[in-house]
């Protein structure tokens, strides 16, 4: 089946269609030599997914596996993917978590990348990546430059990481129940993590639970170079912008709720009896609904502030942030709502902050 029939066919759910035309990306053939795919799902990013390819081709790397799924465009990224020259599906919409979970039925490698398809790796990144996995890695992260639509950088890594390998990421997940970590284009994962998926129906996407439990299953190596660039445009998943969007701060809290309670779930499974945090009483998910409160105009009681700030101190941050963020919080709560609002939206935006920043954020 060519390119040109493939794009003409309806949008069905678990149909494969293979652009290539022919068998030269057949996973048969070539299953033993891949020790990494790179899968990039695509919903309406026709102006994106070429350049995530391309920055992944490019690189010529032997032992990746390049896979796009296209999750039901409506735009012509379809069309734009049947001529890269990739092997590529197309599935009826259902959503990220599901798309990345049928490219992983198409290959057999045992790590795999998600690559958002507005994302892209810079040069090298690959032979770096495949250098630091083995059999004992769960999760490999490494820090990401956003960049605007234009590809103009807007900030530096995020997050900074320093150089490391191990479970201690485990600990800081049972206290909190989260950690640094960052965008779903800056994490490989070994393929029994990303099994987890299929039990994460509550989400839709792929940054949630494989991300807390690898430190559980295996070691995470943090990378302190920059290996990826994380585009940051209208249309970013988080929903945060010049404005607090109130939906996008309700659906991070009840993702959180669910995803701690399915990581409750499987810790036995992996030696750990007990000592995760109850959701409601993580920083994370105190501060967010700090946020919403703001967001929608509630009071801010001092019962709340105050068990934000203690959780803050609780946890083991650098004293640095712990002492900011508290200003930080005493000063929302006091704030006309207006001036706090835009406020905390400076805090949520993609761009490098500032002090300078947030006072003109605020006039």
């Amino acid at each position: 089946m060519t390119a040109r029939d493939t794009a003409a066919l309806p949008q069905a759910a678990s149909q494969v269609w293979d652009t290539s035309g022919s068998d030269q990306y057949a996973d048969d053939q070539n299953a033993s030599i891949f020790k990494l795919a790179i899968i990039i799902t695509c919903f309406n990013y026709s102006q994106y997914i070429r350049r995530a390819v391309e920055s992944v081709l490019s690189q010529r790397c032997s032992q990746c596996q390049v896979l796009v799924i296209d999750d039901g465009s409506t735009d012509d990224s379809w069309e734009v993917i049947c001529g890269l020259g990739v092997r590529a599906f197309r599935l009826a919409n259902g959503g990220q978590r599901r798309a990345c979970l049928f490219g992983l039925e198409q290959t057999r490698t045992p790590f795999v990348l998600f690559l958002d398809a507005d994302d892209e790796l810079l040069p090298g990144a690959l032979e770096v990546i495949i250098a630091n996995l083995d059999d004992g890695v769960a999760k490999l992260q490494f820090p990401l430059k956003r960049i605007d639509g234009d590809g103009n950088v807007i900030s530096g890594p995020i997050p900074e990481l320093r150089a490391s390998r191990g479970r201690e990421l485990a600990g800081r997940v049972l206290r909190t129940g989260a950690y640094a970590t960052p965008p779903t284009s800056g994490n490989v994962f070994r393929r029994d993590v990303c099994e987890l998926l299929k039990d994460a129906d509550y989400d839709r996407a792929v940054d949630g639970i494989i991300l807390f439990a690898a430190p559980f299953i295996g070691d995470v190596v943090s990378l302190p170079q920059t290996l990826g660039l994380y585009r940051v445009h209208d249309r970013n998943d988080s929903g945060f912008g010049d404005r607090l969007n109130t939906q996008a701060l309700r659906r991070d809290l009840e993702r959180f709720v669910k995803r701690t309670e399915h990581l409750r779930q499987i810790l036995p499974g992996y030696g750990y009896r007990s000592g995760l945090i109850t959701a409601e009483h993580a920083y994370f998910y105190r501060e967010r609904r700090f946020y919403l409160a703001v967001a929608e105009d509630e009071r801010i009681s001092f019962a709340s502030l105050s068990g934000l700030v203690w959780q803050l101190w609780r946890d083991k941050n650098p004293l640095r942030m712990k002492v900011s963020m508290t200003l930080f919080f005493t000063a929302i709560s006091l704030l006309p709502r207006e001036r706090a609002r835009r406020a905390l939206a400076y805090r949520l935006g993609a761009r490098t902050r500032s002090t300078g920043g947030l006072i003109r954020a605020l006039t």
